[in-house]
């Protein structure tokens, strides 16, 4: 490589830390500006906010010895879940099931990731599955790791008496609850019943003050709803301070139609912006967000990766494969996988692609690397 490439190259990563500290920074700020109300949850994100600079310099020591350490880690810590949901991603790529595999990281595998996660400087484990509330022993180990925040994307139909006292007790445990706008969209691709369901526990949540959010997977067909001033009151009024909007992933032809394209992400973001302005307090997130901002996806170790419910590191949720294993090495050897190397070389990461995630769309490209022929 020339200098000149070589010069590209430590700019390129000088930018993406930067452009992913901010992320990290705003994200902190806006949390904390939502718990102002509440002494308790307020006095834990100021821990939290010192936790988050603490591991900021720790990535920025890795990043100055030419590792780059991601801020956010996605662990599926189940693959079993009680609903069938249209479209689920992960039951159409059989990561998901109606009962536990045999084979499955248990609490301890998962404190010691925990653990390396710490060490590494990563500051938000999202925590999913399946459905990760049926892993109580997991979600305890969670809330002993203090200095991350593990937001738990749940389907809310397992929130009861126990987990609502160790989310009180837990404040770095914020449940996330699935919601696909209002009744109708909501109980037509989650089951009859579902969204009165999760109005009450969301009730439950608002009436102890806990943080909590909801998950919208967007569409063509829901986008309007899902931004509109309504359906963030309907939120609001019920105590929740976060709303992350997830991008639609197509997983067959039938379903395309469904994906929000460039017109359709023009119009969140500026949605986006509207909704904070009206409230400021609320943290408003949209994933996979402006890629065109952070210089192309931020999977396979870049912004983030994602360990399955056995221990296999993969890029993403929405892109099932691996070549390394947490359950037999560390987080830190995930990072230097050849699959997450290669798809970081290779540019595979910077194309533009229709819906949530590229590497779905380029699944055929990923297998070929996961093959050895890449």
């Amino acid at each position: 490589m020339s200098l000149k490439g070589q010069r590209n190259v430590m700019n390129d990563s000088r930018d993406l830390q930067k452009y992913l500290e901010n992320g990290v920074e705003k994200i902190v700020s806006e949390a904390l500006k939502a718990t102002l109300k509440d002494p308790r949850e307020s006095a834990f994100m100021m821990r939290f906010a010192a936790a988050s600079r603490r591991a900021t310099k720790i990535r920025g020591r890795f990043e100055t010895e030419g590792e780059h350490i991601p801020p956010f880690l996605i662990a599926s810590i189940t693959s079993s879940c009680n609903l069938h949901c249209s479209g689920c991603y992960s039951r159409c790529t059989s990561a998901t099931v109606d009962s536990e595999p045999a084979v499955q990281l248990d609490a301890e595998d998962w404190a010691r990731i925990f653990g390396e996660a710490e060490e590494l400087g990563i500051s938000f484990i999202f925590l999913a599955g399946g459905e990760p509330l049926l892993r109580r022993d997991v979600i305890e180990k969670a809330g002993e790791a203090d200095s991350i925040l593990f937001p738990i994307f749940t389907n809310g139909t397992y929130i009861d008496d126990r987990y609502l006292q160790l989310f009180d007790r837990r404040r770095n445990l914020i449940p996330v609850i699935s919601i696909e706008g209002g009744r109708e969209h909501t109980d037509s691709r989650r089951g009859p019943g579902i969204y009165d369901r999760i109005m009450r526990n969301m009730d439950a949540l608002g009436e102890r003050s806990l943080l909590f959010g909801a998950s919208v997977t967007v569409t063509t067909d829901n986008i309007r709803e899902v931004t509109s001033r309504e359906f963030l009151d309907t939120l609001v009024s019920r105590g929740c301070r976060l709303v992350v909007y997830v991008e639609f992933v197509p997983m067959n032809d039938d379903s395309q139609y469904l994906a929000p394209g460039d017109k359709e992400r023009a119009y969140l973001r500026e949605a986006t912006e509207g909704l904070r302005s009206i409230w400021p307090d609320m943290i408003l997130l949209s994933f996979p967000g402006d890629e065109r901002a952070s210089g192309g996806c931020m999977a396979a170790g870049r912004g983030f990766f994602h360990i399955n419910s056995r221990g296999g590191a993969e890029p993403c949720p929405f892109s099932p494969y691996s070549d390394v294993s947490v359950s037999s090495g560390s987080l830190r050897d995930a990072l230097h996988s050849k699959l997450f190397t290669s798809l970081n070389a290779g540019g595979l990461l910077d194309d533009d692609h229709t819906g949530g995630c590229i590497l779905f769309e380029k699944r055929a490209d990923v297998e070929k690397i996961v093959s050895g022929g890449g």
